[in-house]
């Protein structure tokens, strides 16, 4: 029964909506919104780039991490105070991208 119940887990890709910034909807055809599976933060990042090649490069560093002017909200929520790119993904749940903006006077 165990096997069966890991069988079905594996099978079942989730969908996870996520919220794509102005600066990188070029790269997702303009799309505002795309859905993804993954079973954490990084895993979504390596699929959202392989649907929409380029997306991992502006929004992680050379060695995979979340560059520190992109702040990725899971339901709301930083993921720097969650568990950062290992945070579990649960079906149905809400990724934010948002690049940080900088100003001044």
């Amino acid at each position: 029964m165990q096997y069966a119940l890991t069988m079905l887990e594996e099978e079942y890709e989730l969908s996870i909506k996520v919220r794509i910034p102005t600066p990188l909807q070029k790269i997702t055809k303009s799309q505002t919104e795309i859905l993804v599976s993954g079973q954490n933060i990084q895993e979504l990042i390596q699929n959202m780039d392989a649907q929409h090649n380029g997306l991992k490069e502006r929004i992680c560093d050379e060695q995979g991490n979340v560059r520190r002017f992109v702040n990725i909200y899971l339901n709301g929520e930083d993921i720097r105070f969650l568990q950062a790119e290992q945070t579990k993904l649960s079906d149905g749940d809400e990724v934010a991208i948002i690049p940080a903006i900088a100003g001044g006077c």
